[in-house]
Protein backbone atom coordinates (compact mmCIF):
# COMPACT_ATOMS: atom_id res chain seq x y z
CA UNK A 1 0.00 0.00 0.00
CA UNK A 2 1.51 3.35 -1.00
CA UNK A 3 1.48 6.34 1.42
CA UNK A 4 2.19 9.78 -0.16
CA UNK A 5 3.39 12.94 1.96
CA UNK A 6 4.27 16.14 0.77
CA UNK A 7 7.16 18.54 2.33
CA UNK A 8 7.82 21.96 1.58
CA UNK A 9 11.39 23.48 1.42
CA UNK A 10 13.30 26.79 1.11
CA UNK A 11 14.95 -20.84 9.38
CA UNK A 12 18.61 -19.92 11.27
CA UNK A 13 21.45 -19.19 8.15
CA UNK A 14 24.88 -20.66 8.14
CA UNK A 15 27.33 -18.75 6.17
CA UNK A 16 30.86 -19.92 6.23
CA UNK A 17 33.19 -17.95 6.39
CA UNK A 18 33.96 -18.82 2.15
CA UNK A 19 30.84 -17.46 1.31
CA UNK A 20 31.49 -14.20 2.34
CA UNK A 21 34.92 -13.76 0.90
CA UNK A 22 33.75 -14.93 -2.51
CA UNK A 23 31.67 -11.69 -2.93
CA UNK A 24 33.92 -9.83 -5.26
CA UNK A 25 34.38 -12.94 -7.53
CA UNK A 26 30.89 -13.52 -7.71
CA UNK A 27 28.86 -9.91 -8.06
CA UNK A 28 30.59 -7.19 -10.35
CA UNK A 29 30.90 -4.03 -7.87
CA UNK A 30 28.53 -1.70 -9.21
CA UNK A 31 29.29 1.07 -6.32
CA UNK A 32 32.26 2.54 -5.46
CA UNK A 33 32.53 1.56 -1.73
CA UNK A 34 35.38 3.77 -0.76
CA UNK A 35 33.86 6.92 -2.32
CA UNK A 36 30.44 5.70 -1.07
CA UNK A 37 32.61 6.41 2.68
CA UNK A 38 33.99 9.76 1.38
CA UNK A 39 30.16 10.96 0.24
CA UNK A 40 29.30 10.28 3.96
CA UNK A 41 32.37 11.81 5.40
CA UNK A 42 31.46 15.31 3.47
CA UNK A 43 27.72 15.22 4.47
CA UNK A 44 28.97 14.50 7.95
CA UNK A 45 31.79 17.46 8.11
CA UNK A 46 29.60 20.06 6.16
CA UNK A 47 25.75 19.02 8.10
CA UNK A 48 23.88 16.44 6.55
CA UNK A 49 20.24 17.16 5.10
CA UNK A 50 18.11 14.77 7.40
CA UNK A 51 14.53 15.57 6.67
CA UNK A 52 14.27 12.42 4.95
CA UNK A 53 16.32 10.10 7.11
CA UNK A 54 14.55 10.97 10.11
CA UNK A 55 11.13 11.15 8.56
CA UNK A 56 12.17 7.33 8.42
CA UNK A 57 13.56 6.63 11.45
CA UNK A 58 10.46 7.94 13.19
CA UNK A 59 8.32 5.41 11.25
CA UNK A 60 10.16 2.39 11.49
CA UNK A 61 10.52 3.36 15.47
CA UNK A 62 6.39 3.40 15.71
CA UNK A 63 6.51 0.27 13.52
CA UNK A 64 8.65 -1.43 16.21
CA UNK A 65 6.89 0.02 18.96
CA UNK A 66 3.74 -1.43 17.68
CA UNK A 67 5.15 -5.12 18.17
CA UNK A 68 4.58 -4.66 21.84
CA UNK A 69 7.71 -6.28 22.99
CA UNK A 70 11.04 -4.90 24.37
CA UNK A 71 13.88 -6.45 22.28
CA UNK A 72 17.52 -6.94 24.53
CA UNK A 73 20.22 -6.37 22.19
CA UNK A 74 19.69 -4.01 18.53
CA UNK A 75 21.90 -3.43 15.43
CA UNK A 76 21.61 0.42 14.27
CA UNK A 77 22.65 0.09 10.37
CA UNK A 78 22.86 3.45 9.03
CA UNK A 79 22.98 6.99 11.38
CA UNK A 80 23.62 9.93 10.59
CA UNK A 81 22.26 11.37 13.49
CA UNK A 82 24.19 10.46 16.95
CA UNK A 83 20.37 10.98 18.86
CA UNK A 84 19.05 8.11 17.25
CA UNK A 85 21.11 5.24 20.01
CA UNK A 86 19.60 6.97 22.21
CA UNK A 87 16.03 7.16 21.28
CA UNK A 88 16.02 3.22 20.66
CA UNK A 89 16.30 2.96 24.48
CA UNK A 90 12.20 2.98 24.36
CA UNK A 91 12.55 -0.10 22.14
CA UNK A 92 16.22 -2.07 23.02
CA UNK A 93 18.17 -2.32 26.24
CA UNK A 94 21.50 -1.88 24.21
CA UNK A 95 22.11 -0.70 20.45
CA UNK A 96 25.12 -0.90 18.96
CA UNK A 97 25.92 1.16 15.60
CA UNK A 98 27.53 0.78 12.39
CA UNK A 99 27.41 3.27 9.32
CA UNK A 100 29.34 3.13 6.10
CA UNK A 101 30.86 6.55 7.06
CA UNK A 102 33.67 6.97 9.92
CA UNK A 103 32.19 10.28 11.42
CA UNK A 104 28.73 8.72 11.47
CA UNK A 105 30.07 6.12 12.75
CA UNK A 106 32.36 7.29 15.05
CA UNK A 107 30.38 10.29 16.19
CA UNK A 108 27.51 7.59 17.41
CA UNK A 109 29.80 5.29 19.64
CA UNK A 110 29.66 2.68 16.56
CA UNK A 111 32.16 1.44 13.93
CA UNK A 112 32.18 1.47 10.53
CA UNK A 113 30.14 -1.19 7.68
CA UNK A 114 30.42 -2.50 4.70
CA UNK A 115 27.12 -4.95 4.57
CA UNK A 116 28.49 -7.34 1.81
CA UNK A 117 31.74 -7.90 3.64
CA UNK A 118 31.38 -7.63 7.61
CA UNK A 119 31.86 -10.14 9.94
CA UNK A 120 29.11 -10.47 12.17
CA UNK A 121 28.66 -12.48 15.18
CA UNK A 122 26.20 -15.53 14.79
CA UNK A 123 22.87 -14.42 16.96
CA UNK A 124 23.96 -11.05 18.31
CA UNK A 125 21.44 -9.31 17.69
CA UNK A 126 17.47 -9.99 18.39
CA UNK A 127 16.42 -6.54 16.47
CA UNK A 128 18.24 -5.07 13.50
CA UNK A 129 17.05 -1.50 11.93
CA UNK A 130 18.62 -0.45 9.16
CA UNK A 131 18.29 2.75 7.64
CA UNK A 132 19.32 3.96 3.71
CA UNK A 133 22.67 2.63 3.32
CA UNK A 134 21.36 -0.85 2.17
CA UNK A 135 20.30 0.61 -1.90
CA UNK A 136 23.79 0.99 -2.35
CA UNK A 137 26.11 -2.35 -1.77
CA UNK A 138 27.08 -4.66 -4.42
CA UNK A 139 25.78 -7.79 -3.36
CA UNK A 140 22.34 -7.31 -1.42
CA UNK A 141 21.59 -10.46 -1.37
CA UNK A 142 24.99 -11.32 0.52
CA UNK A 143 24.26 -8.35 2.54
CA UNK A 144 21.10 -9.74 3.92
CA UNK A 145 22.45 -13.24 4.77
CA UNK A 146 25.04 -11.65 6.59
CA UNK A 147 22.39 -9.62 8.70
CA UNK A 148 20.25 -12.80 8.94
CA UNK A 149 23.22 -15.04 9.91
CA UNK A 150 23.77 -12.34 13.28
CA UNK A 151 20.33 -12.79 14.67
CA UNK A 152 18.54 -15.58 16.37
CA UNK A 153 15.35 -17.02 16.31
CA UNK A 154 12.68 -14.61 16.82
CA UNK A 155 14.13 -11.45 16.13
CA UNK A 156 13.35 -8.43 14.14
CA UNK A 157 15.12 -6.70 10.71
CA UNK A 158 13.04 -3.83 10.03
CA UNK A 159 14.08 -0.92 7.77
CA UNK A 160 14.10 1.29 4.69
CA UNK A 161 16.04 1.93 1.46
CA UNK A 162 15.47 4.01 -1.64
CA UNK A 163 12.89 2.49 -4.40
CA UNK A 164 13.00 2.09 -8.03
CA UNK A 165 10.82 5.15 -8.66
CA UNK A 166 12.86 7.91 -6.60
CA UNK A 167 13.63 11.18 -8.21
CA UNK A 168 12.15 11.15 -11.67
CA UNK A 169 12.59 14.64 -12.52
CA UNK A 170 16.43 14.68 -11.91
CA UNK A 171 16.44 11.30 -14.19
CA UNK A 172 14.75 13.81 -17.18
CA UNK A 173 17.19 16.57 -16.32
CA UNK A 174 19.86 13.97 -16.84
CA UNK A 175 18.42 12.91 -19.94
CA UNK A 176 17.98 16.46 -21.52
CA UNK A 177 22.51 16.85 -20.46
CA UNK A 178 22.87 13.47 -22.29
CA UNK A 179 20.91 14.63 -25.10
CA UNK A 180 22.55 18.07 -25.55
CA UNK A 181 26.26 15.81 -25.22
CA UNK A 182 25.03 12.75 -27.74
CA UNK A 183 25.66 10.21 -25.59
CA UNK A 184 23.89 8.47 -22.41
CA UNK A 185 25.71 8.38 -18.88
CA UNK A 186 25.02 6.56 -15.98
CA UNK A 187 24.25 9.45 -13.75
CA UNK A 188 21.46 7.80 -11.11
CA UNK A 189 21.51 4.94 -9.20
CA UNK A 190 19.72 1.67 -10.21
CA UNK A 191 17.26 0.53 -7.29
CA UNK A 192 15.19 -2.29 -5.98
CA UNK A 193 11.81 -2.25 -6.89
CA UNK A 194 9.42 -3.00 -4.54
CA UNK A 195 8.10 -6.04 -5.66
CA UNK A 196 11.69 -7.30 -5.57
CA UNK A 197 12.28 -6.49 -1.66
CA UNK A 198 9.77 -9.38 0.13
CA UNK A 199 11.43 -11.89 -2.00
CA UNK A 200 14.75 -11.05 -1.19
CA UNK A 201 14.60 -11.00 2.39
CA UNK A 202 12.73 -14.48 2.12
CA UNK A 203 15.79 -15.81 0.39
CA UNK A 204 17.84 -14.47 2.96
CA UNK A 205 16.00 -16.90 5.56
CA UNK A 206 13.34 -14.59 7.01
CA UNK A 207 9.63 -15.18 7.44
CA UNK A 208 6.68 -12.89 6.70
CA UNK A 209 8.62 -10.58 5.09
CA UNK A 210 6.64 -7.14 4.04
CA UNK A 211 7.23 -4.26 2.04
CA UNK A 212 5.58 -1.12 1.44
CA UNK A 213 5.98 2.38 -0.56
CA UNK A 214 6.51 5.77 1.05
CA UNK A 215 6.36 8.40 -1.46
CA UNK A 216 7.62 11.66 -0.07
CA UNK A 217 7.08 15.01 -2.57
CA UNK A 218 9.38 17.62 -2.18
CA UNK A 219 8.92 21.20 -4.25
CA UNK A 220 12.34 22.89 -4.91
CA UNK A 221 12.86 26.08 -6.48
CA UNK A 222 15.84 25.11 -8.78
CA UNK A 223 17.28 22.18 -10.17
CA UNK A 224 20.92 23.65 -7.79
CA UNK A 225 18.77 23.25 -4.52
CA UNK A 226 17.74 19.60 -5.42
CA UNK A 227 21.45 18.61 -6.09
CA UNK A 228 22.61 20.24 -3.09
CA UNK A 229 20.31 18.73 -0.84
CA UNK A 230 21.22 15.38 -2.72
CA UNK A 231 24.64 15.89 -1.41
CA UNK A 232 23.61 16.67 2.02
CA UNK A 233 22.16 13.23 2.08
CA UNK A 234 25.41 11.54 0.94
CA UNK A 235 23.39 10.35 -1.71
CA UNK A 236 25.13 11.71 -4.92
CA UNK A 237 26.33 9.30 -8.26
CA UNK A 238 28.91 6.75 -6.77
CA UNK A 239 28.73 3.92 -9.51
CA UNK A 240 32.07 2.78 -10.03
CA UNK A 241 31.09 3.44 -13.73
CA UNK A 242 29.83 6.99 -13.47
CA UNK A 243 30.90 10.09 -15.67
CA UNK A 244 32.68 13.23 -15.53
CA UNK A 245 31.34 16.21 -14.08
CA UNK A 246 28.91 17.87 -15.76
CA UNK A 247 29.83 20.21 -18.35
CA UNK A 248 28.52 24.03 -17.77
CA UNK A 249 26.49 24.14 -21.02
CA UNK A 250 24.79 20.07 -20.07
CA UNK A 251 24.21 21.42 -16.30
CA UNK A 252 22.30 24.58 -17.68
CA UNK A 253 20.11 21.95 -19.89
CA UNK A 254 19.76 20.14 -16.95
CA UNK A 255 18.41 22.81 -15.25
CA UNK A 256 16.19 24.11 -17.93
CA UNK A 257 14.70 20.97 -17.92
CA UNK A 258 13.95 20.65 -14.31
CA UNK A 259 12.99 23.92 -14.38
CA UNK A 260 10.44 23.57 -17.25
CA UNK A 261 8.54 20.44 -15.42
CA UNK A 262 7.28 22.32 -12.97
CA UNK A 263 4.91 25.34 -12.85
CA UNK A 264 7.80 28.32 -13.43
CA UNK A 265 8.34 28.87 -9.66
CA UNK A 266 8.54 25.04 -8.10
CA UNK A 267 9.09 21.79 -9.37
CA UNK A 268 7.48 18.50 -7.13
CA UNK A 269 10.40 15.81 -7.37
CA UNK A 270 9.90 12.84 -5.36
CA UNK A 271 11.29 9.98 -3.54
CA UNK A 272 10.38 6.70 -2.80
CA UNK A 273 11.14 5.02 0.26
CA UNK A 274 10.66 1.35 0.59
CA UNK A 275 9.81 0.15 4.28
CA UNK A 276 10.65 -3.41 5.08
CA UNK A 277 10.26 -6.42 7.72
CA UNK A 278 10.68 -9.58 8.14
CA UNK A 279 11.26 -11.93 11.49
CA UNK A 280 13.77 -15.02 12.17
CA UNK A 281 12.17 -18.20 12.42
CA UNK A 282 11.76 -19.44 16.07
CA UNK A 283 14.08 -21.68 16.68
CA UNK A 284 13.90 -25.79 18.12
Amino acid sequence: MARRASLHRSGHACLPLGARQSRSAAVPSLFDMRLRSLRRERAARKGAELFLSERVFEDCLDRIGIQKRRFERALLIGCPDREWPKRMAAVADSVEVRDPGPSFAASAGGHVIVEDAWEPTESAFDLVLSIGTLDTVNDLRLALRLIRYAMPGEGLFIGALSGGDTLPQLRMAMRAADALSGAAAPHIHPRIEASALAPLLSEAGFTNPVADVDRVAVSYRSFDRLVGDIRAMAATNILAARPHFLGRAQRAAAAQAFRAAGDGERTVETFEILHFAGWTPKEG
